[in-house]
């Protein structure tokens, strides 16, 4: 029987998971996408919290100008990991990345 795209990523997910580990000084940046927003944070895994998040609409400048933001505050720390929590590297995940990049957070 063929699995839903949810379940799909869902499972892509948990591949990915089981090698990128966020920490305090290295921390997890992930993504996760709805039908309006585009989403991002800042994880601890090893506190298992969320120590910041971002939201922005679908569209990509709107994603640029998060990222900006985002680079603010990922900027504190050294490097990131980045989650791409199943999704294909392309399209939005891919301009937030390489936005990140282009302000000098190093993933």
């Amino acid at each position: 029987m063929a699995k839903s795209k949810r379940e799909q990523r869902e499972r892509r997910k948990s591949h990915i998971r089981k090698n990128v580990y966020g920490t305090a000084e290295k921390p997890r940046v992930f993504v996760f996408k709805s039908n309006r927003y585009f989403y991002a944070g800042i994880a601890d895994d090893d506190k298992n919290v969320v120590v910041k998040s971002f939201m922005a609409k679908k569209n990509s400048d709107d994603i640029i100008a998060m990222a900006k933001k985002f680079a603010k505050e990922a900027g504190k720390y050294e490097s990131v990991v980045f989650d791409r929590s199943g999704y294909k590297y392309h399209g939005l995940v891919k301009t937030f990345v390489e936005e990140l990049r282009k302000q000098k957070v190093k993933i």
